[in-house]
């Protein structure tokens, strides 16, 4: 197997370069196959290395970058004022080879105007799209795009949307046939705006995937789909009341266990089965957003993940860089071009 190497941008997110260093201690015993470049202040890094005895490691490599895009940088200004930062160092390593994939934890807008900066659009290919997976009831996966990339999609961006979700989950949830569907107001054909009526058209008439129609809310996590597309507007909001719910049903169990000796004692009984229940559905699992339809593997992790989270966004990483995802959408995209020329 041909060895990877992943460019990871170490100074971004809300708790810096301590979760990154933490996340590659399980990543190079997971992965033994792959390098990591690990981008960021030198001295900072070495010190966390060090503390991590991964300091004389063979797969990781220190790229000074001394400037820190923050969270609150503008994306214009990131991408102007900031171009020592160690997320456009981390993106300038993928564009020239010298890695097959990025991960960072920083600031969106700002990853992804200088990912489209460094490293393009694949030929054809409209806009980028943010990209996530969601567990389904069936104990699968579904990836769910775009969420908030785009705010506003015409019918032939989101057309593509579902092209390239269809790609990714063929390719790494290793799905023959993937079920796509648009987001909707409700399944009648009749139901949501000219955009995305449009768009079912489009989606209809193509044999590039295998298009279902319209699911509403209700259905995301119910399997009935395993790409579903919506412009970024609408799948930022969706994505953010999902989370907030989670947060909140969480809180609630939690708030019940420890009202009652006897919900304790019942929790302790049934702890093994109930965690085996929370890891499937544990946020950490799902961690790593992908900005796909880019010449480059890019993940976005959550800025305020976790060692344990940002690890499973070097996993996503690795997973889209042996499966050539950015090759295979390409491949995919110009077959559709010339099936509607």
């Amino acid at each position: 197997m041909i060895k990877l190497r992943l460019a990871i941008d170490a100074m971004g997110g809300d708790h810096g370069p301590s979760i990154v260093i933490a996340a590659l201690k399980k990543a190079v015993s997971q992965f033994p196959d792959v390098e990591f470049a690990v981008v960021g202040r030198q001295q900072e890094l070495q010190q966390l290395l060090q503390s991590q005895a991964l300091n004389d490691h063979p797969a990781i490599s220190i790229v000074h970058a001394e400037d820190v895009v923050t969270m609150a940088d503008k994306p214009g200004y990131a991408l102007r004022a900031k171009p020592e930062s160690s997320m456009r160092k981390a993106l300038e390593l993928l564009a020239d080879g010298h890695a097959q994939g990025v991960v960072s934890g920083g600031n969106t807008g700002a990853l992804m105007t200088k990912a489209y900066f460094v490293l393009k659009t694949l030929p054809g290919v409209l806009r980028p799209a943010l990209m996530t997976a969601l567990p389904n009831q069936r104990g699968g996966q579904s990836y769910l795009l775009d969420l908030g990339a785009n705010p506003v999609c015409d019918s032939d961006t989101l057309f593509q949307f579902g092209v390239m979700g269809s790609v990714a989950a063929q390719q790494t949830l290793a799905i023959s046939k993937p079920r796509v569907a648009l987001l909707n107001m409700g399944e009648e054909e009749i139901k949501g705006s000219d955009v995305v009526r449009h768009a079912a058209q489009l989606l209809q008439s193509s044999e590039a995937v295998d298009y279902i129609g319209f699911i509403e809310g209700n259905d995301m996590f119910t399997g009935k789909a395993d790409v579903i597309v919506c412009d970024g507007f609408v799948g930022n909001i969706a994505l953010k009341s999902c989370e907030g719910l989670a947060e909140l049903l969480v809180a609630n169990v939690k708030s019940t266990i420890a009202s009652h000796w006897a919900y304790r004692w019942f929790f302790r009984l049934f702890s093994k089965k109930l965690q085996q229940s929370w890891d499937w559905l544990k946020p950490d699992h799902y961690n790593g957003a992908s900005l796909i339809g880019l010449r480059g593997v890019v993940i976005k992790s959550h800025g305020s993940a976790n060692s344990e989270a940002f690890y499973s966004a070097i996993q996503q990483a690795v997973t889209e860089a042996r499966e050539e995802l950015p090759e295979q959408i390409k491949s995919r995209v110009e077959s559709v071009l010339l099936e509607q020329a």
